[in-house]
């Protein structure tokens, strides 16, 4: 009676038994072939394994130490808000000083009553109840609008300068002249 995974195929099936010992060479004996043994360590230490054992490289680090960390397209939406609020900040310090500028991924489900027509790309909230003013930019809906990383950087500025300008009650163009409004 065999017991269940054993690898004995018994005695009257005609193959062999599976064996897990290995073939060895005897020490200092030389391969025959193409190969040519790995060079001996002056120190008698084992040689570092160039393949694994499928015959690939040894896998490294995926990100060496010295190369910059790869960003998240979520990180590099952030970038953009912040360089477009950092321009205005400079033109505009005393009236955005307590306003916060946020970023989500999509706006909620809910739009706002003066909101009609498409899915909003921004909104701003005016001070109120103690609550300091604050411009929200939704990434998901900016970045299905631009063509590419370029005419999103462009389309994010223009975002924050509408957003501004609603806030503050002037024109996009007063807030910031380069104003392309898409």
């Amino acid at each position: 009676m065999a017991l269940f995974g054993s690898r004995d195929p018994g005695p009257g099936s005609g193959r062999r038994p599976h064996s897990r010992q290995r073939r060895t060479r005897p020490a200092g004996a030389v391969p025959s072939g193409p190969f040519e043994p790995l060079p001996q360590q002056p120190d008698g230490a084992v040689p570092l394994r160039r393949r694994d054992r499928r015959g690939r490289g040894i896998r490294g680090p995926l990100l060496p130490p010295g190369m910059p960390a790869h960003r998240t397209r979520a990180e590099r939406f952030d970038d953009l808000v912040l360089d477009a609020v950092d321009v205005l900040q400079r033109r505009w310090t005393d009236q955005l000083s307590r306003t916060e500028f946020a970023v989500e991924d999509v706006p909620p489900s809910d739009p706002a009553p003066w909101e009609t027509g498409g899915v909003p790309l921004g909104r701003c909230f005016p001070a109120e109840a103690g609550q300091p003013p604050r411009v929200v930019v939704y990434r998901r809906p900016c970045e299905v609008r631009a063509a590419d990383l370029e005419d999103l950087a462009d389309l994010v500025r223009d975002v924050v300068v509408e957003q501004v300008a609603a806030l503050l009650a002037r024109s996009p163009e007063e807030i910031d002249p380069h104003y392309e409004g898409r």
